[in-house]
């Protein structure tokens, strides 16, 4: 089979009669792409409904995403959706104020730490859990983050969240 370049309106029109509808991305022109997939603009607005929020270390891979993801959901729908933000080492990391935080990984907590406000920190509950990668591939990180999740659930659920 030989390819043969063509022009696109060539190319859309084969695709035309075909019946392929070619899908193209938009962009949007003068802003600046986000920097994180985990980190969302409106976390602040989100997390006043949700009453927990989530710290993940940066650069996560799609499966320890995808772990967490199923982990979260089958503790609720309260859980499932809450806002996850990922910690960065400076002080710049904006961690809405709520009642409880599950945190991924002792660095996580620190950076947290640094970024709320002694009061808050007082206030909150904070569960501590391993990070990411040790829960893959270890059975007792997994079995870690089944305990902080419990806690997690008992602590919302006394708090009357």
């Amino acid at each position: 089979m030989s390819a043969v370049v063509a022009s696109p309106v060539h190319r859309a029109r084969v695709l035309r009669t075909l019946g392929v509808v070619a899908w193209q991305r938009r962009t949007v022109v003068g802003t600046a792409p986000a920097a994180s997939p985990v980190q969302s603009a409106d976390v602040q607005q989100a997390s006043a409904s949700a009453g927990v929020v989530v710290v993940l270390p940066t650069g996560c891979a799609v499966r320890e995403l995808d772990l967490l993801g199923r982990a979260l959901s089958a503790f609720g729908a309260q859980l499932a959706r809450a806002p996850r933000i990922e910690a960065l080492g400076d002080e710049t990391m904006q961690v809405p104020h709520v009642p409880a935080y599950l945190v991924f990984g002792q660095a996580q907590a620190h950076a947290l730490g640094r970024a709320l406000p002694a009061q808050v920190m007082r206030d909150a509950h904070i569960v501590l859990a391993d990070t990411p990668a040790d829960i893959l591939t270890q059975a007792s990180a997994k079995r870690r983050l089944w305990q902080a999740l419990r806690t997690l659930r008992r602590a919302l659920a006394a708090g009357g969240q």
